[in-house]
């Protein structure tokens, strides 16, 4: 009798009913999309989560996960906001205070105040290699490309740190101009007795 079920269940799956499945589950996700998944695995695959997985091309342990849920009553949480890599800062709070201090009395403000980044001469290598002498952070220090970017992350930049362009007292002398002269035409006055 099962078996007889099951072939009336599989027959009824034509092609436009198996893209008309799969194009649901794909408007869902998270929970009530596993849960869309399990019923449809009961309905038209015997509660078989390989065989759900051949016939609509869905992750089996998907399926299983949601055949788990679907039987127990239990949700399952996500927590996708704990994937993924941390930020050096937030694995290593004392980071961001030790590299204040390091680079503060080197840094200088923008003469110009256009941007809001205080420029430094500390490099981000040599930064690392002061980070690395620090005995409470030997373990937590990043290499050098990490250390350079939590340094633009913080507001600074590495530059040469100047006090201001000092402006030019005198014109360059040009051709077309009338009243600059050539430096070669200028005679120097003779000395008279």
């Amino acid at each position: 009798m099962a078996s007889l079920k099951e072939e009336t269940a599989m027959a009824a799956l034509t092609e436009d009913v198996i893209q008309t499945i799969q194009s649901a589950a794909k408007l869902l996700s998270g929970h009530k999309r596993r849960r869309f998944q399990a019923e449809t695995a009961l309905k038209y695959c015997n509660g078989s989560a390989r065989q759900a997985e051949k016939v609509f091309g869905w992750g089996r342990a998907a399926v299983d996960t949601g055949l788990n849920e679907l039987r127990t009553g239990i949700r399952c949480l996500d927590a996708y906001e704990l994937r993924g890599r941390k930020k050096s800062e937030e694995l290593c709070p004392k980071l961001i205070d030790h590299i204040h201090r390091l680079v503060e009395p080197q840094a200088q403000a923008d003469p110009k105040f256009q941007t809001p980044f205080a420029f430094t001469r500390i490099t981000a290598k040599a930064v690392r290699d002061a980070l690395q002498a620090i005995p409470e952070l030997q373990d937590a220090v990043p290499c050098r490309q990490t250390v350079g970017e939590l340094l633009n992350r913080i507001g600074y930049r590495l530059r040469r740190v100047l006090k201001a362009r000092p402006e030019k007292k005198f014109p360059k002398p040009t051709r077309s101009s009338k009243t600059s002269k050539p430096l070669g035409s200028r005679r120097q006055p003779t000395r008279t007795r």
